[in-house]
């Protein structure tokens, strides 16, 4: 009897340590799929495992017949997703112990215009982000005022004596103004998710000859990314994969007055080990703007845009793929070279991480064409849609330092339900 208490356990543990490090806790299927899709259990475990769905309204049916709950025992047929909602899969060992629940997402298919044109970035903060630290000399004594007032690279610095900044200039000023005059000055600060209130002594420094806190401060940022899909119905646009943030710290930019503008490629940089290449972009700024900017998320950032956008390969909205309808496998990326020209390169997916950030897809460039001209991926592919069984499934985001020719994608879905998108009511695609 011990004996096979042991075994039970230690299988227990088996599993739930499996379940943790490859299902996801929540999980998006399309509207007319089975609902246990993308579950790929190991024949050992789908002998003794039961699945139990739960639902407020009847979203799954089998054999013509709707339930709102249902019990899959091994070998049973399983549901079909009817329409959009949500529902608890729950998965049990020998029907009763539990060990792993799950959150299903039932979506509309939805289809939208692949990108791959490049496109301008402009991006400005709410107030001015502190972005490093400059050491102000006192008497002899190298002084960080700031810093000793609690302030922090990455903070936001959002108000001075109660009025709102819009640029470094205007916090230089005031504060060169206010030293003069002999007076503190009171900062509002986003530090972390708090807002807190402090008060600082300027100090005059004597290689600039301006009264300074010992900060460096910036309020935007510009750059050359990818464009990844539009959807024509809500004119809403994705681009590049991933979250915009400083250079030198990495704390995201809070967008207020954020717009994308047309983009061409004068130039490249090729990538080679331990050097990431680049495209060379140039944009002309507030005469070509297409969209504005909503969002800046670890997926990417999100917006409207102006006018509708063209596609010399998908002249048509494309399905969309949900996690588990991606393979490992041949693919295609789009993207643009030179000047305003949309191309197709081959690439592999390698392999399927698992679900949670915006690496989830590993890839490898197979076009010897895209190899011979920048090495692999560069800097300002980011965003470029990767497209496989005639599906838009992911977009590139960041290239490996030591192998050029590899790099990590985004799964759509992620960037679908930053932008809000995955219930979106539509025809398919044609």
């Amino acid at each position: 009897m011990f004996v096979l208490v042991f075994a039970l356990m230690a299988t227990f543990i088996t599993l739930n340590s499996y379940w943790h490090c490859f299902l996801p806790v929540r999980q998006n299927i399309n509207v007319g799929d089975n609902i246990a899709s993308g579950i790929d259990l190991p024949e050992p475990v789908i002998q003794n495992v039961t699945l139990n769905f739960r639902s407020v309204s009847d979203i799954i049916t089998i054999g013509g017949n709707y339930y709102r709950e249902f019990t899959c025992s091994p070998g049973n047929t399983m549901p079909v997703a009817v329409k959009p909602g949500q529902l608890e899969m729950q998965f049990k060992l020998f029907g009763l112990l539990p060990i792993h629940r799950m959150m299903v997402n039932v979506v509309e298919p939805l289809s939208v215009i692949p990108g791959g044109q490049s496109i301008g970035v402009l991006l400005h903060t709410e107030g001015v982000m502190v972005v490093g630290e400059a050491a102000v000399e006192k008497d002899g004594h190298i002084l960080f005022p700031a810093r000793s007032a609690g302030i922090a690279v990455g903070d936001l610095i959002l108000k001075i004596n109660g009025s709102k900044i819009n640029s470094e200039n205007q916090l230089q000023e005031m504060i060169d103004q206010c030293g003069r005059q002999g007076k503190d000055i009171a900062l509002l600060v986003q530090h972390g998710n708090k807002n807190i209130l402090t008060r600082i002594n300027p100090i005059l420094c004597k290689k600039t000859g301006r009264y300074r806190i010992g900060l460096f401060v910036k309020n935007s940022t510009a750059g050359v990314g990818t464009l990844t899909f539009y959807e024509p119905k809500s004119r809403t646009y994705g681009a590049l994969g991933h979250m915009i943030a400083d250079f030198d710290n990495g704390h995201k930019f809070n967008p207020v007055d954020g717009k994308i503008v047309e983009a061409t490629v004068k130039g490249l940089h090729p990538g080679k080990k331990g050097a990431p290449g680049e495209k060379l972009g140039v944009f002309k700024g507030n005469s070509d703007i297409i969209g504005n900017i909503e969002k800046n998320t670890t997926c990417g950032i999100f917006g409207r845009l102006q006018k509708d956008i063209k596609n010399p390969y998908y002249t048509r909205p494309m399905s969309v793929a949900m996690r588990y309808q991606v393979q490992e496998g041949p693919a295609k990326m789009l993207t643009v070279l030179d000047s305003d020209k949309i191309e197709s390169f081959s690439i592999n997916i390698i392999d399927i991480l698992p679900a949670g950030n915006n690496k989830e897809l590993v890839i490898k460039v197979t076009d010897q064409d895209l190899l011979r001209r920048t090495g692999g991926i560069i800097q300002g592919m980011s965003g470029s849609p990767i497209i496989q069984n005639g599906r838009l499934v992911g977009a590139v985001t960041h290239v490996f330092i030591n192998d050029p020719a590899k790099g990590y994608g985004v799964m759509v879905e992620n960037m679908l339900s930053e932008a809000k998108l995955l219930n979106l009511k539509q025809k398919k695609a044609g």
